[in-house]
């Protein structure tokens, strides 16, 4: 019984939480692209960043493949 007590905490220790790392990571990465990228036209850069901000890697993941692109492609950078 206690021995899958010890499975699952190795489990959870090798598998998850350098995912968990990684999707912060990535998180803090989409954050700090739109902050600094993003052009203030109207109020596009807060709702982007409120969107990011309280959704995590929901919000992240949505810019770097909704809005990021269309940026670059827009505005080159």
């Amino acid at each position: 019984m206690f021995a899958m007590f010890g499975f699952i905490e190795l489990f959870v220790g090798l598998l998850l939480l350098p995912l968990i790392l990684l999707g912060t990571i990535f998180w803090i990465w989409m954050l700090v692209d739109c902050a600094i990228k993003e052009k203030g036209t109207s109020n596009d850069k807060l709702v982007w960043i409120l969107i990011i901000l309280f959704t995590h890697l929901l919000g992240a993941i949505l810019y770097y493949f909704a809005r990021r692109p269309q940026r670059i492609q827009e505005f080159g950078a």
